[in-house]
């Protein structure tokens, strides 16, 4: 169970390359362990004792693999980079777009979370970069134990990349550390300027915020200054850039970023 929504992690399944797509069935249900009720008023409803153990034996649990995980990756020298968003968010296109911007300098492998099919795997083998999909079924999020699972099935290089691409949620997400070095979050300009504000948790755990598809902003009402504002108000210290995986704008930017992120890996495997 995740301490958002309850939903259970068991069920995942990995679809390593070649892959297909088919439904998985599941025997384990989504249970809340919290009555909804709805007063009309703002309202937290407090969990229970024993559900606020479980969820801190959980996110320990989660953490030491996390620890584990994050040693793996410095001892390889590979920097892991965690995507999160809300669905619809164009994370996938700015991944193959990364991808193919990076090809031939840097090598980089791919987790993909998805609840069902392996539609964004497939589209990432197509630019030659290695993925494996990962199927949470009723799950919304990936988590460290997933993580380390998938290991042995990619190549990691030493310098390389490693693109781990979350369930399109910002809620759950925020509290599973996978042992990243950097938590990315895509923010499309086609969502509300109050995401920031909204989800909290996810953008106060990012280091870097992509504000995607800003191509679309001339038809749009969407104010960036503003979101901008919401975002520094949550995480003074988080980085954005301005970002079109379609006209390519602000790319060069977040490459510049994620070079010198590169550069640091090796260093702090050697400490």
């Amino acid at each position: 169970m995740c301490t958002t929504c309850g939903c259970g992690g068991d069920g995942a399944t990995f679809h390593a390359h070649p892959a297909h797509d088919h439904p998985h069935d599941h025997p384990h249900e989504h249970r809340h362990a919290h009555e909804q009720r709805h007063a009309g008023a703002h309202m937290t409803l407090a969990p229970e004792p024993r559900l606020v153990q479980i969820e801190q034996d959980l996110l320990a649990r989660n953490d030491r693999q996390a620890a584990i995980n994050r040693a793996t990756f410095a001892g390889l020298g590979v920097l892991a980079l965690n995507l999160v968003s809300s669905p619809g968010s164009g994370k996938t296109t700015l991944l193959v777009k990364t991808i193919e911007r990076l090809a031939g300098s840097v090598p980089v492998a791919v987790i993909e979370g998805d609840q069902q099919t392996a539609l964004d795997a497939e589209r990432i083998r197509a630019t030659g970069a290695p993925a494996l999909q990962i199927n949470t079924g009723k799950g919304c999020h990936l988590d460290a134990r997933m993580v380390a699972q998938a290991l042995p099935a990619l190549p990691l290089s030493r310098g390389g990349l490693l693109l781990i691409e979350n369930v399109g949620n910002l809620v759950c997400p925020a509290a599973f550390d996978l042992g990243e070095a950097h938590r990315v979050v895509v923010h499309a300009v086609t969502e509300g300027e109050d995401k920031p504000l909204k989800y909290p948790d996810m953008f106060r755990s990012a280091d870097v915020m992509l504000l995607n598809k800003c191509d679309l902003l001339p038809h749009l009402s969407f104010d960036v200054a503003q979101a901008e504002a919401h975002a520094r108000r949550v995480n003074p210290t988080l980085r954005v850039f301005r970002v079109s995986a379609t006209t390519g704008e602000g790319m060069d930017d977040w490459l510049a970023w994620l070079r010198a992120a590169l550069r640091l890996a090796p260093l702090a495997a050697a400490r």
